[in-house]
């Protein structure tokens, strides 16, 4: 990058510390002004400890680290503070990893086409890439299921791997950990983070940007991180600062004690819903108060995992003693742990959480008394709608026959008592509504986590010693986290258990959180979808949005692992657990979810037992080294990536196509059409969705074209280095709900000639036609996964504007990052209030004075106009936004 540095004029603070007799250097920020220090909150501390480390006069200057300093006189203002930052490193999973490494390789291309040096395009911030989304279960309810999966993982995914294979050897400064391994939040929390780096003996805290949402997992273990999209984090990874508003910090409080029954499972998602209500999008939440002391790290990490679901920017714990024992626990070296407590003491980053003295100022101060958490569930669409378990089977009669919405699915009076019977394996059974079919112990939510991991073997040893079973269809998976999952479970005589109701070890990744759930047994899928039946998925995952589990689970509820062994037992999620029994003995005595489930006190006990340091260093000693299918891997020796033309796996994107070294002109948006008409929390899933890809698909179709079989297809997410197949599964979500046609599904109309269409295809016929196209949506616009597609999947159908009433914070970014207008609806307006039907033509005239958060007018045909504001909110996005993307802004900096 850029040659600009210049002397650090905060060198003035840094202190010597001695750890160990070994002497280290640090910034103390705190010798500047004191009083001031005090007051801010940890995670800004992290912030300005950065803005200080990295003080150069350009990526970051002397105003930047001022601003972070005088953060409570600013985040009382209505003024919008841009600051900048730079992260210690960059995390990245490989469906959003083999995206930008193919973004790397064309980047290189473009650099060399224009004369300059393609070894440019290198990592100059540490990058870690975790394996783990590849991975699908196939197979399951069988001893030999994770050895199957594992084998046609690598059957699936061979030319993947390879690519990134040689991502690894062709870009320094980047760990590949490779497939199997476990998944990449809960590697990171258990063997990457680092909590305070050691750089050539000077100490700073380890802070991360990662291109999944839920890396503010690692938020749990006082690392301050969170998800960015892919185009950013390829920014990040070649030396660029994030441009970021200056958050307000939401102090959460945490007091009393839980329940013996309440789990962490259920403490995520009640401070889910509160905090989705209350409204924390953009904003830092940090938890604080005496009930922290009760949460273990890997509960904290639980509560940080679904922070996207509660809409914050980061959820965060400060580290304090239990982090110091957890980096023990983990078997992180003597040396690390004692700099990490010496250097966070000595900086004061460290917390008391029974020392209210300790407690910053705060925007605003919310409260969760552990003692009201209860047992809960979330769905049946979205993670944020918790329902007590004992409401559970009224709530799910009552969302039957609701109007179709997020919380109905508008089944006819006539029709809530249908039923099917199918034949499978030799036996009769019946479906109706609420039946489970899928059931999946997944997720690093949950996996992470040794107390319900334990509690769901716990529970199945007792509903085995009683003589309950798992009906043989329902898909029961368990998919571990990292390899210390099942050596504590199977050093605590749980697994055999487990694998009798069905609950065998699938594999290591993240499975049926992310759609990996495989196919249902054919019987069961013609038995729901000729009686419309609203059939179940239960997993103790953080995402159930529509048709992201399963196209044929149209409810699905987050649960934790206990509950989602007792709703696999129970068969049905239309029973209610006071009274109705799970199931019958074999002396035919009713068994009740009371008789089985496990106390806290008896988890805490087997988990103290069972879960030692020396599991963590037998699993992560070898985890760099991957399997014998991964080291014969054969992966190209060139600096230049050799595109194989034919591949349907990895192709050169177009992105830099018709690239100049010249800075393009500003262009209004002239008689756009709507593509589509949207309404709220349309999420990535709906935009760009990971999972199967539909035999009758535009994508199966190109598949179909090139002598693929259906059994080829993969999923979506494992072809994400193929633009040609993303912009095929551009809006492919059968759930989409578009207001220009009449059923939900990836359809919509070409409004020139009237006629209904498949997406891909009426996009295909407006660029014939040179025409310009936006889409229209409501609230929450791009909720959900961090993932770049949803955004470059649009700018390959040619939208060149999205007007929403809210984004999502990381989509809408992607969305300048790929050079596409984020407009918004004023406050109080939206499409339908302003009389749009989608069919209007729609220009947007933008001008070379744009400016971040202006008024931009939108003209609607001839006579008719509205005001948006624009939702660039930085010069940095601005200046990405004209150059038409963040790559081309990259390329045309490094050529």
């Amino acid at each position: 990058m850029e040659n600009r540095d210049m002397a650090n004029p905060y060198n003035t603070v840094k202190c010597t510390l001695s750890v160990n007799d070994k002497a280290y250097s640090y910034f103390n920020l705190r010798s500047v002004d004191p009083e001031k220090y005090d007051k801010l909150p940890f995670s800004i501390r992290i912030l300005l400890e950065s803005g200080v480390r990295n003080c150069d006069g350009f990526h970051i200057t002397k105003e930047d680290v001022e601003k972070i300093y005088n953060w409570e006189l600013h985040q009382k203002s209505e003024e919008t503070i841009e600051v900048s930052f730079k992260p210690s490193r960059v995390i990245l999973q490989d469906f959003t990893g083999v995206p930008a490494l193919v973004d790397f390789a064309a980047m290189r291309d473009a650099v060399n086409q224009f004369g300059g040096n393609p070894l440019t395009i290198n990592p100059i911030c540490p990058a870690d890439l975790v394996i783990d989304h590849s991975v699908q279960v196939d197979f399951s309810r069988r001893s030999d299921a994770l050895e199957k999966n594992q084998d046609l993982e690598f059957e699936r995914n061979k030319e993947r791997f390879a690519f990134l294979k040689w991502g690894a050897q062709s870009f320094k400064n980047m760990i590949v950990v490779p497939p199997g391994s476990g998944i990449v939040h809960q590697v990171n929390l258990e063997y990457l983070a680092r909590v305070v780096f050691d750089k050539d003996g000077l100490l700073y805290p380890d802070s991360v940007v990662g291109t999944d949402s839920h890396t503010t997992m690692i938020n749990g273990l006082g690392v301050v991180g969170w998800g960015v999209g892919g185009i950013e984090a390829e920014a990040v990874m070649l030396g660029q600062a994030i441009s970021m508003v200056l958050p307000q910090v939401i102090g959460y409080r945490i007091t009393g004690h839980l329940s013996q029954l309440a789990t962490s499972t259920d403490v995520v998602l009640t401070v889910t819903k509160h905090l989705r209500q209350v409204g924390v999008v953009g904003k830092f939440v940090e938890f604080f108060g005496p009930g922290v002391n009760e949460l273990s790290i890997a509960d904290r990490a639980t509560i940080s995992n679904m922070c996207p679901e509660y809409g914050a920017t980061v959820g965060y714990f400060p580290v304090d003693e239990k982090t110091i024992a957890y980096l023990w626990q983990t078997n992180r070296s003597a040396e690390q742990v004692a700099y990490v407590e010496s250097y966070m003491k000595a900086a004061s980053m460290f917390r008391d959480f029974n020392n209210s003295a300790q407690d910053p100022v705060f925007t605003q101060i919310y409260e969760l008394d552990l003692s009201t958490v209860v047992p809960s569930l979330s769905g049946p669409k979205r993670p944020q709608d918790r329902i007590a378990q004992s409401d559970f089977k009224l709530d799910f009669s009552q969302c039957l026959s609701s109007k179709v919405g997020f919380k109905g699915f508008g089944i006819a009076e006539e029709k809530l008592n249908a039923s099917a019977s199918f034949e499978y394996e030799g036996s009769t059974y019946t479906l109706r509504h609420g039946s489970v079919v899928i059931a999946a112990i997944t997720s690093c939510t949950n996996t992470s986590n040794p107390s319900v991991m334990l509690g769901a073997g716990l529970l199945a040893k007792k509903a085995v010693e009683a003589g309950l079973e798992v009906a043989p269809y329902i898909k029961t998976s368990l998919s571990p986290g990292s390899g210390v999952v099942t050596y504590y479970l199977k050093e605590s005589g749980v697994i055999p258990a487990l694998e009798k109701l069905g609950f065998n070890i699938v594999g290591y990744g993240c499975m049926t959180c992310i759609g990996n759930s495989g196919p249902l047994p054919e019987s069961v899928v013609e038995a729901i979808e000729k009686n419309d039946l609203v059939c179940c998925g239960i997993l103790s995952g953080n995402r159930n949005f529509e048709g992201r589990i399963h196209p044929n689970t149209r409810a699905n509820y987050l649960a934790s692992p206990l509950l989602v062994v007792a709703y696999a037992i129970a068969g049905t999620v239309d029973i209610d657990f006071e009274i109705q029994p799970l199931g019958y003995s074999p002396d035919n005595k009713p068994v009740f979810l009371r008789d089985i489930y496990p106390t806290r006190k008896e988890i805490q006990a087997v988990e103290q037992q069972f879960v030692i340091p020396a599991m963590f260093q037998q699993v992560y000693s070898r985890i760099t080294k991957g399997s014998d299918s991964w080291n014969k891997l054969e992966a190209p020796q060139y600096d230049l990536y050799p595109w194989n033309e034919s591949s349907t796996y990895i192709k050169k994107p177009p992105f830099f196509d018709d690239m100049t070294k010249d800075i393009p002109s500003i262009q209004s948006i002239k008689e756009a059409h709507a593509l589509l008409f949207l309404g709220d929390s349309v999420t990535t899933d709906h935009i760009s969705p990971a999972g199967s890809i539909a035999r009758n698909s535009p994508a199966a179709r190109y598949l179909a074209a090139r002598g693929l079989s259906p059994r080829e297809f993969n999923s979506y997410g494992a072809r994400r280095g193929n633009d040609e197949i993303m912009a095929r599964g551009t809006f492919a979500n059968i759930r989409l709900i578009n207001n220009l046609v009449s059923k939900p599904g990836p359809r919509t109309i070409h409004i020139p000639s009237g006629e209904e269409m498949d997406i891909f295809d009426a996009a295909e016929r407006y660029r014939k036609d040179k025409c310009n196209l936006i889409v229209l949506a409501g609230k929450e616009y791009g909720t959900g996964s961090s993932r770049d597609w949803a955004a470059k999947g649009p700018w390959k159908l040619g939208i060149t504007a999205v007007i929403a009433e809210s984004f999502e914070r990381i989509h809408r970014s992607n969305l300048v990052g790929m050079g596409i207008l984020p407009l918004q609806f004023l406050e109080g307006q939206q499409a339908k209030s302003l009389g749009l039907t989608g069919r209007e033509k729609f220009t947007i005239n933008i001008h070379a004075d744009i400016k971040p958060g202006q008024l931009v007018e939108v003209q609607v045909g001839e006579s008719g106009s509205f005001q948006t504001q624009l939702r660039i909110d930085t010069e940095v996005e601005l200046a990405y936004f004209i150059n038409r993307g963040i790559l081309n802004y990259m390329v045309r900096k490094l050529a």
